[in-house]
């Protein structure tokens, strides 16, 4: 990927000054700012009821409209893509802009959806509710207890051709989240294959294991349930990841549920090495919540 320097005309309400993706081959990249914590509704209906989150210093609250609802996990996914663009034009020194202009379809093909009438609603849709969504945080505020307040997308417009088609897609990313990923330590490669990971819960789950960074840990079930924001009961939300690690859906992970020394569940995972021709049934950890502890 490569980008260009593109102006919107004076009246359009958007800043100047756009980064312009073009067609090419530019990884999927995730921030880690996004990965660790419940930024996000896991569930497909829409969310009304607040996210809220404060554990060790860091204090989370998200809120969406009263029509659309917090931005889901798969609204995300645009977030990836916008990320991937900005630090592709950083490491390529193409100059970088908070402010991105693509065609919807190079959005989508590289969020691994279709090209319908349908995708591209749904696109402009979660483009919606990512704006609409406020946040309010004090993770990574240097002073004190400050918090931040933004919206996933500050704004966003279509631009129409000369026919009057739908050509382009202008979009304005937060301060918090563009001056992140220029921060050299803030990026970890996605696998593409996330993009076709169809469960809420299952697509959190691997950005919080990409952002735990190590080859191998543990959590506690019940740490995991107060750390995905997910309305829903403790036991359901345990047998979910049961479902999960059942099914090794999640890419790159080898995952298993297993009792501790207090007989609580606890979530082990680990990278397998491509030639490992065994796994071993890892000891059952002892600890109060985990390796991540720390991290919550």
């Amino acid at each position: 990927m490569s980008t260009e320097r593109t102006t919107v005309p004076s009246g359009t309400g958007m800043l100047h000054e756009i980064s312009r993706a073009l067609p090419g081959d530019s990884a999927s990249v995730d921030s880690p700012d996004l990965m660790g914590y419940p930024f996000f509704s896991l569930g497909e209906s829409r969310r009304l009821v607040p996210i809220r989150y404060q554990s060790l210093g860091v204090a989370i609250e998200v809120q969406g409209s009263a029509e659309l609802g917090i931005a889901t996990i798969w609204d995300a996914d645009i977030l990836i893509w916008a990320a991937s663009q900005v630090l592709t034009a950083r490491d390529e020194r193409t100059g970088t802009s908070r402010l991105l202009l693509a065609r919807p379809a190079e959005i989508l093909q590289f969020i691994g959806r279709g090209q319908s009438l349908e995708d591209h609603d749904r696109l402009r849709q979660a483009l919606d509710r990512l704006q609409s969504t406020t946040v309010s945080t004090t993770f990574r505020q240097l002073e004190g207890r400050r918090r931040h307040r933004f919206s996933w997308i500050g704004e966003w417009k279509e631009h129409t051709s000369a026919k009057g088609w739908p050509a382009r897609i202008s979009l304005a990313l937060p301060d918090w989240l563009y001056l992140g990923l220029l921060d050299g330590s803030l990026s970890l490669a996605c696998d593409p294959v996330y993009f076709s990971l169809k469960g809420g819960l299952a697509r959190w789950l691997y950005r919080l294991l990409r952002f735990r960074g190590s080859g191998a840990g543990h959590f506690e079930l019940l740490h995991l349930y107060g750390r995905s924001g997910m309305l829903v009961w403790a036991a359901d939300f345990a047998r979910h990841v049961r479902r999960i690690a059942a099914e090794q859906s999640i890419p790159g992970f080898h995952l298993q549920v297993i009792r501790g020394s207090a007989g609580q569940e606890i979530l082990t995972f680990d990278r397998p090495r491509p030639n490992s021709l065994s796994q071993s049934t890892p000891a059952p950890p002892t600890s109060t919540h985990g390796q991540d502890a720390g991290r919550s």
